[in-house]
């Protein structure tokens, strides 16, 4: 395969909205992007990131030196938690704006980095919360620039305008969305050395994120070809390299190919949008913040196959012909595809139902009606290639219990 030939431990460029480094020692370019920031009269920035895993990755040391060297007043905020909360995204931008910060760097996977792109907005916007900007109480309207190092293979926000964050105050249980044009990263870093050391399970729950984001973009009533292309591409590049990172942590061509794949991931719900699996998903984390988002998508994925796949059954028997070969595109195979996308997240170690996690079936109602009441998941449950009912709603969780 041509895989074998890429160099990947030459840096590349992947240039869309954002420009990409890809490549091994892609971190390496933080140095020139210290030295664009200052000549641009950035010369103060935010930091955001979680509790270590920016230190154990091996980003900080560059990170701290670029700006060092390019004489860059920062502040650090290291206390993004995955399923981050909007009060996260008002301390950080407390601290940015007493800063005076003109941009903001996030190191980490989703979640560092959702919650940069959002303090890069809310710095901007002293008299509103975060919870104001993802209730949709105010319309964005700028923000400051945003370089994201990305450290996990999943998410795909290095590439696209989404960002996602919990707002729990007053008894709330919301995890809505955003999107904006300005949101894209001026710069990404796509390093697969930083994620030599990710473990096991997160390297399944990340992989299986970018599974979801294409499984749905490549199906929603607004997709297109290109996305179609990309979806492919996706699992096919997951389902080769998945089993070897989860074999040996340290393959760096496993690592590198399950980055791209992330990334390109990204791009295709960029452009086709997502639907139900994300729209069920977001209240799951939002009642259980410590969930993984990867897990509760897997766990709703055959579901949702089963639900969708006799409305789209060329695409997905196309798309999905990686983990499930034989698949014909004919909408009656619905349960072998259900079955065939179990079956293969089993393979990859992830096989736990909502029951496993916690979730009975008193809490269903509460899960349907967040799923409607939830800013944001509206345009994702109109962009379902099937009515986004109630009744479908509740199906697909009863089924996934």
């Amino acid at each position: 395969m041509w895989e074998k030939n890429m160099p990947i431990n030459e840096v590349r460029e992947i240039r869309g909205k954002t420009t990409i480094f890809l490549g091994a020692g892609a971190i390496k370019k933080i140095f020139d992007i210290a030295k664009e920031l200052k000549e641009k009269d950035i010369d103060k920035v935010a930091i955001v990131t979680g509790k270590s895993s920016y230190i154990k990755c091996g980003a900080w040391e560059h990170v701290e030196k670029a700006l060092k060297e390019n004489d860059i007043e920062f502040v650090l905020y290291n206390k993004v938690t995955p399923n981050p909360l909007s009060t996260q995204v008002d301390e950080a931008t407390k601290m940015a704006r007493k800063l005076g910060a003109k941009a903001v760097i996030g190191i980490g996977g989703g979640s560092p980095i959702d919650t940069a792109k959002s303090v890069a907005i809310m710095t901007l916007y002293p008299d509103y919360t975060t919870a104001d900007l993802y209730e949709y109480r105010f319309i964005a309207k700028k923000s400051l620039p945003v370089i994201a190092i990305n450290t996990t293979h999943g998410t795909g926000t290095e590439a696209d305008r989404f960002a996602v964050v919990s707002v729990l105050e007053g008894g709330k249980e919301y995890k809505p969305a955003i999107a904006y044009d300005f949101s894209y990263p001026m710069y990404s870093i796509d390093d697969p050395q930083l994620m030599l050391s990710l473990p096991k399970s997160q390297t399944a729950y990340t992989a299986i994120d970018a599974i979801n984001h294409v499984v749905e973009a490549c199906t929603t009533n607004v997709t297109t070809p290109y996305s179609v292309m990309l979806a492919k591409e996706t699992v096919r590049l997951m389902a080769k390299y998945l089993p070897v990172a989860l074999e040996n942590g340290k393959d760096l061509e496993a690592r590198y190919y399950l980055t791209y794949a992330s990334t390109i991931a990204g791009i295709c719900f960029d452009n086709g949008m997502l639907h139900l699996t994300h729209a069920l998903e977001h209240p799951l984390s939002a009642i259980k913040p410590d969930l993984a988002h990867g897990l509760g998508l897997a766990i709703l994925l055959p579901s949702v196959i089963r639900n969708i796949y006799p409305a789209k059954p060329e695409i997905l028997a196309d798309v999905l012909s990686p983990i499930i070969p034989g698949l014909k595109g004919k909408g009656e195979e619905a349960e072998e595809a259900a079955k065939g996308v179990r079956d293969w997240l089993k393979s990859v170690g992830v096989s736990e139902t909502l029951s496993d996690i916690g979730f009975k079936e008193e809490n269903i109602d509460r899960l349907v009606e967040l799923t409607f009441e939830t800013p944001s998941l509206d345009l994702l449950l109109n962009c379902s290639p099937v009515p986004a009912t109630k009744e479908l709603v509740e199906k697909i969780y009863r089924e996934s219990l």
